[in-house]
């Protein structure tokens, strides 16, 4: 019973720092978050605590089998080397669910299928019988994910996704699914609030999810305690006297958690909304405990004088303009009711169009990220006290309207609209929250757009300077005409755009300081959480078009020890240790940088004498590193400037000239199977490989070119290097 297994739990993008907490308090071991959501380590009690408490998991796997799948007959035989005869019958039925990414083998179906017939084909051989499929209630349900050709095949332990609580017995249109609503809950301070015997009200409730899981979660009920049936009950590896002894506990845990809850209150001016919310709450077993009635939004005030409590919302928010334009007047009767009634509560609304809420005439603490399925969101969180109240009068001077921009500004919104749909979809799929929505697609806009998304969204705009033959006067009129768009197309606040001037730059110079602020924010990449800075260099902390090398790091780094030279902020070296790598040297010239690696390391949790940060001239410290003879790395990122002049330096430095003797330094630190990644942004490069004896150098360049500056395929270069001396 205490057997560790591997194990990992998938969850919404958005919900994974959540989940990762959550499963270290039900005691798992090496749990590491991942865009995906959490892998980690645990005994088959654990898993079942998983699948039965878990209130942001989708699903828990207990992976089976990683292999490299290329091509459909390795995935076929990866599969068929599986023993299945340990999880399942002859007899017995399956399903295949296939995730398939960054793959030759694209098709989930295809993926599906040839995982099927590996299965069914090994016990045909074995038996001369086969499993057949049950899609609906199968006794083993197989998962597949597939990721740049390497499969992970696992047994899904949920059966079915373990937002699905067992209580919705009724539905609206488009309801919150019951692990978001347990995460804006949760990020709202709800597990707080009701210990302190606070109230909850939910002034438009749809079907309930959010009152019944506020109640579930104030009662401490497991919230898959009312689920009919979980995937591992038809597993041949299911200990039935486990299982019964945790659903024991929880149910005696529900009868002590009952009497705890606080107030829970749901209102809806829909009659057909409030008895959905009725009829779910009869299945949740609550009621008595979670009030629902009709109520209008202009009625809303608190049931009864609680000194104290929140009010969460997820109000609509509408897909199109004329649908926008109509709310106004819902946000803003919302924030009026509020200011009227609630001081000294606190209040949280859910919304995919933040700019409605500023209608509010309440200025939000502090905001989260979320996702509502495809659809980015803001969750707001407000103190309703004065101090907090804003006007909402329209300034006499605001921000122009759209219309206002005139043709060329209307030309260059379109596009912009154009990238965004494209984009976002590709963003919210691979979990990627910082990317290029424009790069000079029209050259009469100039400009690079970068969208970074944290606790709140900023846009990073850069021009290319004109040449000296376009008329200035022209050029600042499509600048204009290009700021006055860019705020409401990218749903992006005026304040949190950043504009900067890029003009040719040499060695040092992109790392030059603009200013003083030191104001940074904090974004994810991955599992990395990594602060960027806006306002004080030209460059953010961050350079988007080395994503996927960074990632590639990360997936290389695992049991090796890892050199980052030229390190800038570090952030490869997160990846790396993140991704599992032993130990790490971060070499860079700048203290300002090198400090801000620190705070990288700090914010991701990697600390130790195994992770050091080295300041000295990257050129210098190799060949020192060479004549002692010792510390060998399993992986090297070399990402030097183009050219640099630095007086830090000994000499200048310049790229062209200097890349065969800078690789051999840092190759001569290499282990015998160690990997060199060497990446620069020169556009005119050329890789001089015949000068580069005893090594393999393999260009991967347009691997590592991510797909939101595939316009601009020159903007990096990038080889695989390794020794061939050894």
């Amino acid at each position: 019973m205490t057997e560790s297994h591997p194990l990992f739990a998938t969850a919404p993008k958005g919900l994974t720092s959540l989940l990762l907490d959550e499963l270290r308090g039900l005691g798992a071991a090496a749990a590491k978050e991942t865009p995906a959501g959490v892998s980690f380590e645990g005994s088959l009690e654990l898993a079942y605590r998983a699948c039965l408490w878990s209130r942001f998991a989708n699903r828990i796997l207990l992976p089976l089998a990683h292999f490299a799948a290329p091509t459909p007959e390795a995935l076929y035989e990866g599969v068929r080397a599986i023993p299945w005869a340990q999880h399942m019958t002859s007899a017995g039925t399956l399903a295949v669910d296939a995730n398939t990414a960054a793959s030759a083998i694209g098709h989930s179906q295809y993926a599906a299928l040839k995982v099927k017939d590996a299965v069914v084909d090994q016990f045909r051989s074995a038996t001369g019988e086969r499993p057949s499929v049950d899609v609906e209630r199968p006794d083993l349900r197989i998962n597949l994910y597939l990721f740049r050709d390497q499969a992970t095949v696992s047994i899904d332990l949920s059966g079915d996704s373990l937002h699905r609580r067992g209580y919705r017995r009724e539905s609206v249109l488009a309801p919150l699914k019951e692990n978001l609503a347990a995460a804006i809950l949760v990020r709202a301070g709800w597990p707080q609030t009701a210990a302190e015997g606070g109230a909850l009200i939910d002034p438009m409730c749809g079907s309930g999810t959010l009152p019944i899981e506020a109640a579930l979660l104030a009662g401490d009920v497991a919230p898959g305690l009312l689920r009919p049936r979980f995937g591992f009950q038809g597993w041949l590896g299911h200990r039935p006297e486990l299982w019964q002894r945790l659903l024991d506990e929880a149910h005696q845990r529900r009868v002590e958690g009952r009497d705890r809850i606080p107030p829970v209150y749901g209102y809806d001016a829909d009659a057909a909304a409030v008895r959905a919310t009725l009829a779910n709450i009869e299945t949740a077993g609550l009621r008595g405990i979670v009030h629902a009635e009709r109520r209008e939004l202009a009625g809303l005030v608190p049931a009864r004088p609680e000194p104290t409590g929140l009010v969460v919302v997820n109000p609509p928010y509408g897909q199109r303009l004329g649908e926008v334009q109509s709310l106004r007047p819902l946000y803003a009767l919302l924030g009026a009711r509020l200011r009227e009634h609630f001081v000294g509560w606190r209040a949280a609304v859910f919304t995919g169009n933040p700019e409605l809420a500023k209608g509010m005439g309440l200025r939000a603490r502090r905001q989260h990220a979320l996702f509502n399925g495809a659809i980015p969101c803001k969750l707001l969180h407000f103190e309703v006290d004065p101090q907090w109240f804003v006007t909402t009068r329209a300034p006499a001077s605001g921000p122009r309207p759209l219309a206002d921009a005139g043709p060329g500004g209307e030309m260059f919104a379109n596009r912009l609209r154009k990238n965004l749909r494209q984009l976002r979809r590709w963003a919210a799929r691979e979990s990627i929250c910082c990317y290029r929505v424009y790069d000079a697609d029209m050259p009469e806009y100039a400009l690079a757009v970068d969208l970074y998304q944290g606790d709140s969204q900023w846009a990073h705009v850069q021009e290319y300077a004109a040449p000296a033959s376009i008329d200035p006067e022209r050029a600042r009129l499509r600048l204009r005409e290009a700021l006055t768009v860019l705020p409401e197309v990218l749903g992006v606040p005026r304040e949190q755009v950043y504009f900067k001037v890029r003009r040719r730059q040499k060695g040092q110079a992109q790392y030059e300081k603009l200013g003083e602020q030191g104001e940074f924010h904090e974004v994810r990449e991955g599992p990395c959480r990594l602060l960027v800075n806006f306002t004080d260099y030209l460059d953010t902390g961050l350079f988007l078009d080395h994503r996927l090398t960074r990632w590639l790091v990360g997936e290389l780094s695992a049991g090796r020890r890892f050199l980052n030279l030229f390190a800038y902020t570090g952030a490869a070296t997160v990846h790396a240790v993140l991704g599992g790598a032993s130990a790490s040297t971060t070499v860079d010239m700048s203290n300002a940088y090198l400090e801000w690696a620190r705070r990288n390391f700090v914010l991701n949790g990697i600390a130790g004498a195994e992770h050091e940060l080295v300041r000295a001239d990257c050129l210098q410290w190799l060949e020192q590193q060479a004549a002692r003879g010792r510390d060998r790395y399993g992986l090297i990122f070399l990402d030097p400037p183009t050219y640099s002049s630095s007086k830090r330096m000994a000499a200048t430095f310049d790229v062209q000239r200097d890349h065969v003797e800078l690789i051999r330094r840092a190759s001569r630190l290499l282990t015998a199977d160690g990997v060199l990644i060497f990446s620069n942004n020169y556009r005119r490069f050329r890789m001089d490989a015949h000068a580069l004896a005893g090594l393999e150098v393999q260009d991967i360049s347009a691997q590592t070119l991510p797909r939101d500056f595939a316009r601009n395929p020159r903007i990096h270069n990038c080889w695989r290097i390794v020794r061939t001396d050894s």
